[in-house]
């Protein structure tokens, strides 16, 4: 059965250092290059959003396209990639989930390709990582979640916890990446 891995917004911004930096954002990257190979297709996405989205209103400017802040980490395998998801490019979403995407359809793409079984990383796992594998759930896709490649921003105490559950809750499976053969 074929699978895909879906990396959420594994950008400079979201890394130490970035306008909305996520604690040890960056320790996620050896993971994900780790276990790209082990996957049929590789997917991202990215925050793309123009200067003056309607986003920033809750949170500092961020991921603004064309810029460095909304560049992939320089350390993530971009090779691997087979489509790049750009989410949050209007002035109108937040654009959390890679299912929001502006350029390309990921649910047709899944299907296309015959995908079924969906493997969810990246940043942040109480936000754009939850919205994506909500989505990829409510799609009908077989969803996990690597724990250990995920990071969240905790803007409350245990917000990454509560969006584990959520997500199990939800029907995802979690898993670690050593237990991805």
């Amino acid at each position: 059965m074929k699978r895909a891995l879906l990396i959420v917004d594994v950008q400079n911004d979201f890394c130490p250092g970035g306008a909305l930096a996520v604690k040890d954002g960056d320790k996620v990257v050896p993971v994900i290059n780790g276990i790209m190979d082990r996957f049929d297709l590789v997917i991202s996405s990215q925050d793309w959003h123009p200067a003056d989205s309607v986003h920033f209103e809750k949170w500092p400017p961020h991921c603004i396209s064309g810029t460095a802040g909304a560049d992939y980490h320089p350390e993530l395998d971009k090779e691997k990639i087979v489509l790049r998801l750009l989410k949050g490019t209007e002035n109108k979403d937040d654009g959390y989930s890679a299912f929001e995407a502006t350029n390309a359809s990921l649910t047709g793409f899944l299907q296309e390709h015959k995908i079924q079984n969906l493997y969810v990383c990246g940043l942040t796992t109480d936000y754009c990582v939850k919205a994506s594998v909500m989505d990829a759930l409510d799609e009908g896709f077989h969803t996990y979640l690597i724990t250990d490649a995920v990071a969240a921003v905790n803007i409350q105490p245990g917000d990454d916890k509560k969006a584990l559950q959520e997500m199990y809750a939800g029907g995802s499976v979690l898993v670690e990446s050593k237990e991805i053969q």
